[in-house]
């Protein structure tokens, strides 16, 4: 038997306009001290699994609730790291339900696979009319800098926008065809998926915005021969990244956030401190 972890976390709009969480926690998962290093109303949480990392047999399940006009900033101290498994498969899933002017950010840190993985991870976000978020997700394949392939095992991964895009794929360490075609990963060992959703449709010209503000950046950047960005649904915009190594890809992320950020809700971008530690 594994870790099995469930966090719930309920973010609501105080009379004071701050954003507040309720938290609660069973098993080795949870969120450091709620920080507001950009005033009262964006409540930043760090997500912790004190382990260090998920191996076969381990559940965690995180659930979300965001409020009327709540936001919510979500990421983690560093990377979640799915170890080998001895035969029992491990799951993450994710839910969360955001209403309507409310904000979500979601964006933890990247997802290192270790060669033997078998994992499955769920994210599904559900948004109100009025609702908005940025997400992110960033897949690391082994390490290459020590040597370590992700040449065996399995990991599928879902990302779902009920009704509006859902992305589910799985990655065998031994399709050679999907991990060296120059129509796949290409050899590559990192994917970055990011997007911003509503709970409407978008404004066309907001849209053509968002559109060009990502491929403004993606050109301008190392990765632009390997980065894209296009809007499968009229209410989510998504940009895709491939690298060799996780850092030149969150950066090009780091910089599509700021941007989002300023032209869709008026902000500057302020990195959680944790990333810089």
């Amino acid at each position: 038997m594994g870790w099995h972890g469930h966090l719930k976390l309920n973010y609501r709009r105080s009379t004071a306009h701050k954003t507040v969480v309720h938290d609660e926690h069973n098993g080795p998962l949870r969120i450091l001290q709620s920080l507001y290093p950009e005033g009262q109303g964006i409540c930043h949480n760090v997500l912790v699994h004190p382990p260090g990392g998920v191996v076969g047999g381990d559940v965690l399940q995180i659930s979300a609730t965001l409020g009327e006009s709540s936001h919510a900033l979500i990421t983690t101290p560093g990377a979640t790291r799915f170890y080998r498994s001895a035969g029992e498969p491990a799951l993450q899933a994710l839910t969360a339900q955001v209403a309507g002017e409310a904000r979500l950010e979601w964006l933890p840190l990247e997802t290192i696979l270790y060669r033997n993985t078998l994992a499955e991870n769920r994210m599904r976000f559900e948004l109100a009319p009025g609702a908005e978020m940025i997400g992110w997700d960033v897949l690391a394949l082994g390490l290459p800098a020590s040597d370590e392939r992700f040449d065996a095992g399995r990991y599928t991964q879902q990302i779902e926008l009920p009704g509006v895009w859902l992305e589910r794929g799985t990655i065998d360490g031994g399709d050679t065809r999907l991990l060296q075609s120059p129509l796949a990963w290409a050899g590559h060992s990192v994917l970055a998926t990011m997007w911003f959703a509503t709970g409407q449709a978008l404004v066309p010209a907001r849209r053509d915005q968002l559109l060009e503000a990502a491929r403004e950046a993606a050109e301008a950047h190392p990765l632009k021969a390997t980065a894209g960005c296009t809007a499968p649904h009229a209410e989510v915009v998504v940009l895709r990244v491939l690298a060799h190594r996780v850092e030149p890809a969150m950066g090009l992320l780091t910089e599509v956030w700021k941007r989002w950020r300023a032209l869709a809700w008026g902000l500057t971008a302020t990195p959680p401190r944790v990333w810089r530690t």
